[in-house]
């Protein structure tokens, strides 16, 4: 079929963004993908406001950094504190996940989104997670060599990774191995003898209580060394230039975002001419996702409505389209922890791994009946998987949850008020899905909407068609 204009710029939106919001429908048919793009970027050009909600630096302490002996603390002193570090991560994650809805943005914090999840990390230490997430915000759409290198010398990652522990005569290899497998070049593209070498280099780089990153000389192994085939007295910042020289870097960081942002059925050919282009213009992430987004091929039909939105993509589009203020904002942590993806808790260092992944017959049954859970206020009583992290020893007990939440639905019907009663179904269904919606059941869509009224009628078509299987699909 023809891909209409509307459809195109709905596909570019949940792509580049986290779908349209309800104030931008009747722009959909209207303006072309071009210059929505060109808003999209000069929305998101200046430096995002930090997110500051921790403020104890003393938290430090509680991960166990080398060369400094924890203050004397009871059980209930140290579970206070840990509490408390927990609480600022959680305030940390509903933050982020208001300006992914709100923002303005929308390009910036969603390729954040997706660095989020390539630069995994799991710190229990609020400050050291709201610093990090900073770095990648400022730096999403920058340079990649710049924002290797910021998150590479984070409080949080050098923890996660137990750089803190690396010195001379007794390297630690774990920072150096995931810099080069996950964060660079792929896994296949170094030997054992470069992941060794690499971790002698990092000898030295540690971090302050209160985040701030520190060079130690004395714990530095500054001998020579051998990496990818160059030698040197590497230190941590040339093995990272180092990763960067190697074509492989370029090649493997897009078909990352090829498979995030277009298809998890990777062209490579497309990815090639991608990597070549990102690789001379010294990984400008701006200029690779401008050669993504306005490529012809992205909005090929094969791409349109083939991705699976992660919870957060989902939660986050539900709220675009339905603005609403919620009550019990901590609901939404819930709502992430059952459908597995936690903002600030990936499941390990690779992230997480997206794409079907996402969807099981049961979690499939639970995304589809989240619009609805939202709009009546009903409860939902479901087990979600157990993390010690978030848990804290209280199991994953979820009795009775209800998301408390007031919708304002004046901005949809003010939007649809010029659209007649009898094409008002098949228009907001083009909106909703991202498929043929030409061939949507018009009958059984309409068997439970509420047409006692125009706003009622929008109302419950909005609900009941974000609670179908071609709503999961971006």
């Amino acid at each position: 079929m023809a891909v209409s204009v509307q459809l195109k710029n709905q596909h570019l939106l949940w792509r580049a963004g986290f779908g349209p919001a309800v104030e931008q429908w009747g722009d959909l048919a209207k303006t072309s993908p071009s210059k929505f793009y060109e808003a999209l970027v000069k929305a998101s050009g200046k430096e995002p406001m930090p997110l500051k909600v921790a403020k104890n630096f003393v938290d430090g302490l509680m991960n166990g950094v080398d060369g400094v002996r924890r203050t004397e603390m009871s059980k209930e002193e140290m579970q206070a504190m840990q509490k408390k570090s927990r609480e600022e991560i959680r305030n940390l994650n509903l933050e982020w996940l208001d300006e992914m809805v709100n923002s303005e943005q929308q390009l910036r914090e969603k390729v954040a989104l997706f660095w989020h999840g390539h630069f995994a990390c799991r710190n229990l230490n609020a400050l050291y997670q709201q610093d990090l997430l900073q770095v990648i915000r400022a730096n999403a759409l920058g340079s990649f060599g710049n924002l290797l290198k910021e998150v590479s010398r984070s409080a949080a990652m050098l923890a996660f990774l137990n750089n803190q522990q690396n010195r001379k005569q007794k390297p630690n290899e774990n920072f150096a191995r995931e810099v080069m497998e996950l964060f660079t070049m792929g896994r296949g593209n170094y030997t054992e003898k470069d992941i060794k070498e690499a971790a002698r280099a990092f000898t030295g780089w540690q971090f302050k209580l209160n985040g701030e990153f520190v060079f130690r000389p004395a714990i530095h192994d500054d001998g020579q060394k051998t990496v990818l085939g160059k030698t040197g007295n590497f230190d941590g910042d040339d093995i990272l230039d180092i990763l960067l020289e190697q074509k492989q870097t370029a090649v493997y960081l897009t078909k990352k975002i090829y498979r995030f942002f277009v298809n998890e059925q990777v062209d490579e050919q497309h990815v090639q001419w991608l990597a070549d282009r990102f690789y001379k213009s010294g990984y400008e992430i701006k200029s690779l996702l401008k050669d993504v987004f306005t490529s012809d091929w992205f909005y090929d039909e094969k791409n349109i409505g083939s991705h699976v939105k992660s919870p957060v993509e989902l939660l986050v589009g539900i709220r675009r389209a339905m603005p609403m203020q919620i009550a019990n904002e901590d609901a939404q942590l819930y709502l992430q922890k059952i459908l597995g993806q936690v903002l600030f808790y990936p499941p390990n260092v690779a992230g997480w791994p997206g794409g079907l992944n996402w969807i099981d017959s049961s979690s499939l049954m639970f995304r589809m009946r989240i619009p609805q859970l939202v709009a009546t206020k009903e409860a939902f009583n479901i087990k979600a998987k157990t993390d010690d992290d978030q848990d804290m020893g209280r199991g994953n007990k979820l009795p009775g949850r209800v998301v408390e939440t007031t919708i304002n639905w004046e901005p949809a019907t003010k939007q649809l008020e010029k659209v007649k009663r009898e094409e008002l179904l098949q228009q907001i269904t083009s909106i909703m899905w991202q498929t043929n919606s030409d061939k949507f059941n018009k009958a059984m869509v309409e068997k439970f909407v509420d047409a006692g009224s125009r706003e009622r009628y929008i109302q419950t078509a909005i609900i009941q068609l974000m609670c179908t299987p071609e709503y999961q699909m971006s």
